[in-house]
């Protein structure tokens, strides 16, 4: 299918401690890729949905990836791609209904089972697979309170020592740590419980820097990190779903590096 060519058209519980964390229906998505040599993460393209309709952009990171050449049957970097269905660059990401562990999967995903869509589950899922080096990230979107709100699977739990062990319940929070010293990213940042101090993992690297920015500029108190979901029996990927609350500034902008702009529209001729 060309895409640019489509007129728009207008379980069993697992085991663990769990509460709803169902959020706000998710809109718009990034695809990011990660480089062979440099191990860097470089959004590459943006992915909305409105009305029913699938948008997709390439964004400034993309010219940044070499040897990038779009995804398959978009490989225009400078058009726009528009779909009734979503996108099999993402379709293929997605959980099938028909498998055996899908109510457990959502359900690990803190998704109501009647009412997510595909964007919802792979903005939690993070859409990862195996065969490929692509990340799918959650565009941060601002409430009505003026606050930012976002969930996230804590990384690298099963590379730091001990984190079987650690005390974790639903409602805990989580405290935030510089890892500058990280020599794959000097921008980490650890979670960490309160007393007695442990280490959980690690916050999304896309996360990083804004976080950071956050703290600083706003109290320390009012960057919150909470434990959503705790999923004993999921793979280490899924096992802490947190929530991360914190104030939206006048004027701060969420993913504000030009890799994230989108790509110039080619001219008409």
């Amino acid at each position: 299918m060309d895409y640019r060519s489509s007129p728009p058209l207008c379980c069993r519980a697992p085991q663990g401690q769990q509460r709803p964390t169902f959020g706000r229906k998710m809109k718009s998505l990034y695809l990011a890729i990660q480089q062979h040599e440099s191990r860097r993460w470089s959004p590459v393209a943006k992915v909305t949905k409105n009305g029913g309709v699938y948008r997709l952009v390439y964004t400034k990171g993309a010219w940044e990836v070499p040897g990038f050449s779009g995804f398959a049957r978009m490989e225009d970097l400078y058009q726009e791609y528009r779909s009734a269905e979503i996108f099999p660059i993402l379709k293929n990401r997605t959980l099938p209904r028909s498998r055996p562990e899908y109510q457990n999967y959502i359900l690990w995903l803190g998704l109501s089972p009647e009412e997510h869509d595909e964007l919802d589950e792979l903005a939690r899922s993070g859409g990862i697979r195996a065969t490929d080096q692509i990340e799918l990230i959650p565009a941060p979107e601002r409430k009505e309170d003026g606050s930012f709100e976002a969930f996230f699977f804590v990384r690298g739990i099963s590379y730091i020592p001990g984190t079987a062990d650690i005390d974790l319940k639903i409602g805990d929070r989580l405290f935030v740590m510089k890892d500058f010293q990280n020599e794959q990213d000097s921008a980490a940042l650890l979670l960490r419980t309160g007393d007695p101090v442990s280490v959980v993992g690690y916050a999304p690297r896309y996360y990083s820097h804004d976080l950071s920015r956050l703290a600083e500029l706003c109290p320390p108190q009012d960057l919150l990190v909470t434990v959503e979901r705790l999923n004993n029996n999921a793979p280490a990927a899924y096992k802490v779903l947190c929530k991360v609350v914190a104030p939206w500034p006048a004027g701060f902008d969420f993913f504000g590096s030009h890799v994230f702009d989108e790509v110039p529209k080619a001219p008409v001729s």
